[in-house]
């Protein structure tokens, strides 16, 4: 274990500290749920990080969710001829491609892995994981069975896992509400784990694997954060209580995997809309830092070059530090992880693959930490549609889900920051996690 290890193991409960600064009681933590909840995160990185035999198995996973993708991308070759094909590849007829677009080549990936898992739910696999993992949160942290299976249900799903637990939902206490809301900001979808698998894969050869490992630590990561942020003051209905899934089956596998990719479909529509509208707004908002800056330097006879992404950056940048990232790449690092809080994570990842490609970290184990904290839906846009769709669950608590939003959207940030952290406890050397990344 070198410093940087021990740094971001330190950085685990720096973390956790500045939770609790900004935590509706400091007075009523619970111990217990943050000691396991913080265990299970260093169990699950072991697994990944540590354990011979089990680096055979993640490295097999991978594998065979990287071949998944590649074979998703016929469909897309179908319907766009050479526009699909990625850069430098040529098609089986000597089109050559027209190099790298986001609209064709990454984006429907979405609807084959939303139709993939709609077959899986059919076929009752998706339910036994979901139950399985809803069981550990249940004994282990002592929460209520309906957050618990609600934050167990997103490390597979997004804003959709409200609906598992749709009938506890009117019931609920403001503090479930903020680990439901943290658990989906927290932790992705497996429908869009597809795109950023795609969108690194050829120079972080093992991304699959860890971004599955990532959302997997982060449903812990997201329960111990929003419960030091907001505690529990009053006693949920479903406290220690197993409760069962509640998801419509659908009659037959072809109509799971129709309705599945019907709805990555919306899916995809949504993050294009998010995409579009987001980026603008964003660009709005650098015109306006730009000028005041231009302003500024009129002023005081100097030089400030203002943006969002820079001045994110510059708040996240002592946290990049703080979880492992060596000071050399921290600036890198923040600005990554403003971007996903301003622009969401697809736009960051982009820019984390260029990064790696263009060898841009001088450190191998800050891409891996980054790509874990990045591997989470906190960001601005996030807020909106987990408040909204929940709140269009149940109507009559829209006020306490606003209410809870912005801390729920806090504590997502830091529980991905966690994640990034426990990764970077357990990282040592990047043979086996970047390939041929030189070591830092």
């Amino acid at each position: 274990m070198d410093r940087y290890n021990i740094v971001s193991f330190c950085g685990i409960f720096v973390v956790a500290g500045i939770a609790w600064i900004f935590s509706a009681n400091r007075r009523r933590l619970n111990f217990r749920l943050i000691g396991f909840g913080i265990a299970i995160q260093l169990l699950l990185a072991l697994v990944v990080f540590g354990s011979p035999n089990s680096t055979k198995v993640f490295l097999y996973i991978n594998d065979i969710v990287v071949r998944v993708i590649e074979a998703a991308a016929a469909g897309q070759r179908f319907l766009f001829g050479p526009l699909a094909l990625p850069p430098g590849q040529t098609g089986p007829g000597g089109e050559e491609s027209v190099g790298f677009i986001l609209a064709i080549q990454a984006l429907p990936i979405i609807v084959f892995f939303a139709a993939l898992m709609g077959l899986l739910y059919y076929l009752r696999i998706m339910p036994l994981v979901i139950r399985a993992f809803a069981y550990v949160f249940t004994r282990l942290l002592s929460v209520s069975g309906a957050e618990s299976l609600c934050a167990a249900s997103n490390i597979f799903v997004g804003v959709e896992s409200a609906t598992t637990i749709r009938p506890y939902l009117s019931k609920m206490t403001r503090s479930e509400f903020c680990t439901i809301l943290t658990a989906g900001m927290a932790t992705v979808a497996s429908s869009t784990l597809g795109l950023y698998i795609l969108f690194l894969k050829d120079v972080f050869p093992t991304i699959a694997g860890h971004l599955i490992s990532a959302s997997v630590i982060s449903a812990p990561a997201a329960i111990v954060i929003s419960k030091i942020i907001m505690p529990e003051d009053s006693q949920p209905l479903t406290l220690g209580k197993h409760i069962d899934l509640q998801y419509e089956r659908d009659s037959s596998a072809i109509e799971a995997i129709i309705n599945g990719a019907m709805a990555g479909v919306r899916l995809l529509a949504g993050v294009v809309a998010l995409l579009i509208a987001f980026l603008g707004l964003v660009a709005i908002v650098d015109i306006g830092l730009a000028w005041t800056g231009n302003l500024c330097g009129r002023l005081f006879d100097a030089q400030f070059h203002w943006s969002l992404e820079l001045l994110l950056g510059k708040m996240m940048s002592p946290l990049a530090v703080v979880i492992g990232i060596p000071p050399s790449d921290a600036d890198l690092a923040a600005t990554l992880l403003g971007k996903r809080l301003a622009a969401t994570e697809i736009p960051a990842y982009l820019d984390l693959a260029q990064a790696v490609s263009d060898g841009s970290f001088s450190h191998s184990r800050s891409p891996v930490i980054v790509a874990y904290a990045l591997c989470g839906f906190a960001h601005i846009a996030s807020l909106a549609i987990f408040v909204g769709g929940v709140a269009a669950l149940v109507p009559e608590r829209r006020s306490d889900l606003a209410s809870v939003g912005p801390r729920a959207l806090l504590a997502a940030t830091l529980a991905c920051l966690m994640t990034g952290a426990v990764a970077g406890t357990f990282f040592h050397t990047a043979q086996t996690v970047l390939g041929s990344t030189p070591e830092g």
